[in-house]
C-alpha cells in the first residue's frame, strides 16, 4: 500500500458548518418526535377504529419503509403532488420529525400500558376528567419511562440525518462529501466525519446506559 494520508489537508471549518446544520436538524426533528409522538401513541390507542387505523397506517408507513426513501419522496414528491415549494431544510426536517414521531409514538404507547392500573382508579376516584388523568398522571409517567428509548431515537435519527445530503441539504455528510472531492482525500474526510459523529453519539448511549441501569436498580 502506497497511500500516504494527509489528515491536515483536510479543512476543519467546513465539517463544523455542516455538524452544526446536523445539530438543527436533528433538534428540530426531536422537537416534533417527542412532541407529536404522544398525542399520536394516544391516537394509536383508541377504541374507536377510524381514529386508530389511520394513525397505525402512518406508524407502520415510515417504521416499514427506509428513511432514504421517505425523504426523497418528500423532496420530489410533495412539490408535485401538492403544489407546496419548502426549502430542502424544511423538507428534511419534515421527513426525519416525522420518522421519529413514529418510532416515538411506540415507545409512549409502551411506556403509557406500564401505567399501573391503580394510578388511573386513582385518579377517577378524585373525580378527574380524561383530560386530567393524561396530562397529570398519564403523560409523566410515560415521559419518565420512555427517556432512554426517546433518547435512543433520537441518536438515530442524527445519524439518519446524513441521508438528506443526497437532497442538497448542507449538513456534515454533504460538506464531507464535498470536501473529499476537491481534496481528493476520501479516506481523511470521512475519517475525520466519522470521528465527529462518534463524538457526538457516544456520549448519549452512555447516557441512555446509565439511565437504564438507573432504571432498573429502582424497579428491581
Amino acid at each position: 500500500m502506497n497511500y500516504t494520508f494527509d489528515f491536515q489537508s483536510v479543512l476543519l471549518a467546513p465539517l463544523i458548518e455542516g455538524l452544526l446544520v446536523t445539530v438543527q436538524l436533528t433538534v428540530a426533528a426531536n422537537i416534533i418526535g417527542i412532541v407529536l409522538g404522544f398525542p399520536l401513541a394516544l391516537l394509536l390507542m383508541s377504541r374507536v377504529a377510524p381514529i386508530r387505523l389511520p394513525a397505525m397506517l402512518f406508524v407502520e408507513f415510515f417504521r416499514c419503509t427506509p428513511a432514504i426513501v421517505q425523504i426523497v419522496w418528500f423532496f420530489y414528491c410533495v412539490p408535485m403532488l401538492f403544489n407546496v415549494f419548502l426549502g430542502s431544510m424544511t423538507m428534511g426536517v419534515m421527513a426525519l420529525g416525522l420518522n421519529l414521531m413514529a418510532f416515538n409514538a411506540e415507545a409512549y404507547r409502551a411506556a403509557i400500558q406500564a401505567v399501573p392500573r391503580e394510578q388511573l382508579d386513582a385518579c377517577i376516584a378524585l373525580g378527574l376528567n380524561p383530560l386530567q388523568r393524561i396530562l397529570y398522571i398519564v403523560l409523566p409517567d410515560a415521559l419518565r419511562a420512555s427517556v432512554p428509548v426517546l433518547l435512543t431515537n433520537g441518536i438515530v435519527i442524527f445519524q439518519q440525518s446524513a441521508l438528506v445530503a443526497i437532497v442538497a441539504v448542507q449538513d456534515l455528510m454533504y460538506q464531507a462529501k464535498t470536501l473529499s472531492t476537491e481534496t481528493y482525500r476520501p479516506i481523511e474526510t470521512f475519517t475525520i466525519a466519522a470521528l465527529i459523529y462518534f463524538a457526538v453519539s457516544f456520549p448519549v448511549t452512555q447516557i441512555v446506559g446509565h439511565l437504564e441501569r438507573r432504571r432498573q436498580a429502582i424497579t428491581s
